[in-house]
């Protein structure tokens, strides 16, 4: 048998001031533990963070020289297109104005072969 030699209140008084005591370290060292943790996961996301901003920058900037080359592209076409609707125009005129009767008969030829075409579908549909 274990004899104390302090009364039963003295003794348990003590117990639970030493349970307090190791709950209040256990809970300052949980806190130690997560706030080390956030620190480290704080860490790697600004790690991340600065190894990724060089590279966003470098897609956006191709995305950027990609747009303007293609909007580039797109008005040299058009420039290329008026110039030579330009030209068939102008070569039109010019054939009109050499050849006016042949233009007119042409002309008239090709609405007659026109409506003929037309006509022709419209009697396929009755």
């Amino acid at each position: 048998m274990i004899a104390t030699t302090k009364p039963f209140g003295q003794s348990s008084g003590s117990l639970a001031d030493q349970a307090a005591e190791n709950a209040d370290s256990a809970l300052s060292t949980s806190k130690r533990v997560a706030n080390e943790a956030l620190d480290t996961l704080s860490d790697k996301v600004q790690e991340v963070k600065d190894q990724a901003a060089p590279v966003l920058n470098r897609v956006a900037s191709k995305a950027e020289e990609l747009a303007r080359r293609s909007a580039d592209a797109v008005r040299d076409s058009s420039a290329q297109i008026k110039e030579r609707a330009q030209r068939a125009s102008y070569a039109t005129v010019g054939y009109i104005k050499d050849e006016p009767v042949k233009s007119i008969l042409i002309a008239a030829a090709a609405g007659a072969a026109l409506m003929a075409l037309v006509t022709l579908l419209s009697r396929d549909r009755d």
